[in-house]
């Protein structure tokens, strides 16, 4: 719970003093990645997207776990969180790692909006919030990494978040205790969507004592198999340029 003194100064009531583990991980951004929790605690709990009971366990089992994910990612990269949110992965592993251009994808407008905001606010240069569905993006956005957490069993978030890859790229699902059983169960479906390689992969222990689990899986030519490319073929016919802001579906833009 937080103490009289944090109240006293504005934190939200029940976020947690942030872990040393923040400083560490998040460096010059980790003041707004304080202002992020916050964030979450008030207006993310206001509007439905965090739970109130997840407000004390806010830094470790949501923040944190989500920022070790850059742990993973190239210098630069491009990145794609399909069903944001609130924002996780995507905004923790922004704040973590400047260098990397993040799409937050999310289809519901409450969602975008608070996303838009927190944006703002933080003065993320690298985000772009982007109202939509991974299956009507095809053709429109090609990345070299996806992320999830919480959307939907692996085959069906392979589904949707492979086909937004570029050649080579990969699909990073936060998936816990049921990591490797969703993996045995989704080889088959993996294997048809254009994957040529997957593990569980274990982030953070160093930083956070616990390792979050990530299943990693690797696209080969082809991402999203044989109906993806064919939707890309047809989407280059007609003209589409890969934009956040094709067809009007963007809800704020990455500011210069």
């Amino acid at each position: 719970m937080a103490t009289d003194s944090a109240a006293a100064e504005g934190v939200p009531e029940g976020l947690s003093e942030a872990p040393q583990a923040a400083r560490e991980i998040f460096g010059e951004q980790f003041s707004a990645a304080e202002r992020y929790a916050e964030l979450l605690a008030t207006s993310g709990v206001q509007r439905g997207l965090i739970g109130p009971r997840e407000v004390p366990r806010l830094w470790d089992r949501h923040v944190l776990n989500c920022a070790v994910l850059a742990e993973l990612l190239p210098p630069g990269a491009t990145l794609c969180d399909v069903g944001s949110g609130a924002g996780l992965p995507g905004i923790p592993v922004a704040l973590a790692r400047p260098d990397v251009s993040v799409t937050l994808l999310e289809p519901l407008l409450r969602r975008t909006t608070f996303l838009e905001e927190v944006v703002r606010e933080l003065g993320l240069e690298n985000v772009t919030v982007l109202r939509g569905r991974a299956e009507e993006m095809i053709g429109k956005i090609a990345v070299e990494i996806v992320t999830a957490r919480a959307v939907a069993p692996l085959d069906r978030l392979a589904g949707w978040g492979l086909p937004l890859l570029r050649p080579y790229g990969q699909m990073l699902a936060l998936k816990g205790d049921s990591a490797e059983q969703e993996l045995a169960d989704s080889r088959a479906a993996l294997s048809r969507l254009g994957a040529v390689e997957w593990a569980v992969i274990p982030v953070g222990e160093s930083a956070l004592g616990a390792a979050t689990r990530v299943v990693q899986v690797k696209v080969g030519e082809s991402p999203g198999g044989v109906k993806a490319a064919t939707r890309r073929a047809k989407a280059a016919r007609a003209g589409r340029v890969a934009r956040p802001a094709d067809g009007g579906r963007a809800a704020g833009r990455r500011r210069r």
